[in-house]
């Protein structure tokens, strides 16, 4: 199958994704963009939905990839809800330094809701910045 790329808005952001059937390959927030083909289940989530992005799958949770066990952890956090680092440290078996790093190289946010994934003592970081973090945990909030 067609690798496809394209773009929707979610608020001031717009995400971009790279995906093939019910694979994601790749998504990324940006300033700029345009209206392309997204997943409407992907779309339906960035619209406030609470939708389940486990119908999709993404190489990034494949056995043999860097960080995989970390990843299928985090995608078990419910939508609306957070873990810490140390809690996902835990479950994963590694070191909460380890899993700030996994988050840092997330391939698929979104897909791995590493956004949902905060420090002990605070919100902890997000690579695309603290208020996008900030709009993602506010929308799934409001269920």
């Amino acid at each position: 199958m067609a690798l496809v790329e394209g773009a929707c808005r979610f608020g001031l952001w717009w995400v971009h994704v790279s995906w093939s059937g019910s694979v994601i390959h790749h998504v990324r927030f940006a300033t700029s963009g345009s209206e392309g083909t997204v997943p409407d289940a992907l779309r339906r989530y960035l619209r406030g939905r609470e939708t389940d992005l486990s119908v999709f799958s993404t190489p990034a949770t494949d056995d043999d990839a860097p960080y995989a066990a970390i990843y299928r952890v985090v995608r078990a956090v419910p939508y609306g809800s957070t873990a810490t680092y140390g809690e996902i440290a835990r479950a994963a078996g590694t070191h909460p330094r380890v899993v700030g790093m996994a988050m840092k190289r997330n391939p698929v946010p979104l897909i791995i809701p590493c956004h949902r994934i905060v420090a002990a003592g605070g919100i902890g970081g997000f690579s695309y910045g603290i208020a996008l973090k900030e709009a993602l945990l506010a929308m799934e909030r409001k269920k």
